[in-house]
């Protein structure tokens, strides 16, 4: 899968990444990925679900991938965080 495929959830309001999910639609035509860590978990269901509802209704979730990624921390220590990937195609 190309890296620019892949739109990365972050803390932006979600209408932000569901413009760039429908952009990359248009002008890639194939799947996109979308990823979120922690908290902008809920951030990424919401772009995929605004996006299949309201502007691409041809679209349907193919793929959805949990996991857990251990992130260091600035002390030393580790810390959990789970990850979500969710993979659009027509």
């Amino acid at each position: 899968m190309a890296e620019d495929n892949i739109i990365y959830i972050g803390k932006k309001p979600a209408m932000n990444y569901v413009l760039a999910v429908v952009t990359q639609f248009n002008s890639a035509g194939k799947d996109v990925t979308i990823k979120a860590r922690g908290k902008s978990i809920s951030r990424a269901v919401d772009v995929a679900e605004i996006t299949r509802n309201r502007f691409l209704k041809d679209a349907a979730v193919k793929d959805i991938r949990i996991s857990t990624e251990m992130i260091k921390e600035e002390d030393g220590s580790t810390s959990n965080v789970s990850s979500i990937e969710i993979v659009l195609g027509k």
